[in-house]
């Protein structure tokens, strides 16, 4: 039986086929020459089915995070597919307190992907983690048939090590404590819908995807670890929704003021155009801090000195409410009570 011909890996005008995902040649030479160069380190140079990796120093607790990216478009203003499946795992982890230390990749690949598409998000990947100090140290990938993946799905997972006295929780909220925000709300959510074309809106305004854990260690390095109670950031649902599963979480109510909340005027306009309100669009760079009042000043000053959190802000209260609603005072002084998010205006921004 003759072997198989050769077949190079064509990256500017190939496809992805059947043959990529069958485990043979064509699969290793996809994984060699595209995956394994780009992301190459220690870990993934061993070729092994798994990564094995040293352990966190004495005393830190394992954090594990995982999760699944079908954003559309694969490119948007801001970046793609492959740096916000890095950023999103990332942020998972950093929410949590810990320290990123290694990433988990995995492909689902539609038969007809442009392979210098692939090449492009999987070299904004590497790019990403790199940026990040993070290491992809093992992955997988799979080819399903022609319309049934809709060109490209990342899922990715992370391992951290979350230091001795950190314990940022949904539960931890308490009664008192001051709600912050680290900058503008609703970018992510706004770019992707303008990038769908579907409205005709022309816009300068670009994702906020980016990886947060430097901001979160700027944090803890200013105010004592146990005073972050929460660390959320909130993407799909919005700065509303994510609140409301704080304020379910720890059995408390609160309190926001609207004139506090930060929302770039592109983002205010053109939700005011559309019917859509940004306190429910995603965000994919930033977070929400919930600290005890008298550390509100300090946590403030170290969101705002690093480069990411430079329009923090002081958004609201943390109240005592046994019915858990989150409230926000207008500018004209009424009440109004932001719910969960109902059905899914944007569906797929990540």
């Amino acid at each position: 039986m003759k072997a198989a011909p050769y077949r190079p890996l064509d990256l500017t005008h190939g496809r992805i086929d059947l043959t990529h995902g069958a485990g043979g040649r064509a699969s290793a030479q996809l994984i060699t020459g595209l995956f394994a160069a780009a992301f190459k380190n220690d870990y993934l140079d061993q070729g092994d089915d798994g990564a094995v990796l040293p352990a966190p120093a004495p005393g830190e607790a394992l954090v594990f995070a995982t999760d699944a990216h079908v954003v559309a478009p694969l490119f948007f203003p801001g970046g793609d597919i492959g740096s916000l499946a890095v950023h999103g795992t990332l942020n998972d982890l950093a929410m949590m307190g810990a320290r990123p230390l290694y990433l988990s990749a995995s492909f689902i690949l539609e038969e007809g992907l442009a392979l210098a598409d692939l090449a492009r998000i999987v070299a904004s990947m590497a790019t990403a983690s790199r940026a990040a100090g993070v290491p992809i140290v093992t992955g997988d990938t799979k080819v399903v048939e022609q319309g049934k993946g809709d060109g490209l799905f990342i899922s990715t997972a992370g391992l951290g090590a979350r230091p001795v006295g950190r314990s940022p929780s949904g539960r931890g909220a308490q009664a008192g404590d001051a709600i912050l925000v680290s900058g503008a709300l609703g970018d992510h959510g706004l770019a992707l819908l303008t990038a769908r074309g579907e409205l005709g809106l022309a816009s300068t305004l670009t994702s906020d995807s980016v990886a947060l854990h430097g901001l979160v260690e700027a944090l803890f390095n200013a105010i004592p670890a146990a005073a972050v109670h929460v660390l959320r950031d909130p993407t799909r649902g919005g700065l509303a929704t994510t609140l409301n599963e704080i304020a379910h979480q720890s059995g408390v109510g609160m309190q926001l003021i609207e004139t506090a909340i930060p929302v770039n005027p592109q983002v205010a306009a053109a939700c005011e155009l559309l019917g859509l309100d940004p306190l429910y669009l995603a965000n994919e760079g930033k977070l929400i801090a919930i600290v005890p009042a008298a550390q509100a000043a300090a946590a403030l000053a170290a969101l705002r000195a690093h480069p990411l959190g430079q329009r923090a802000a002081q958004i609201g209260a943390v109240t005592t409410d046994p019915r858990h609603f989150v409230q926000l005072r207008t500018p004209l002084g009424g009440q109004r009570l932001l719910d969960w998010l109902n059905g899914d205006p944007l569906p797929r921004i990540c």
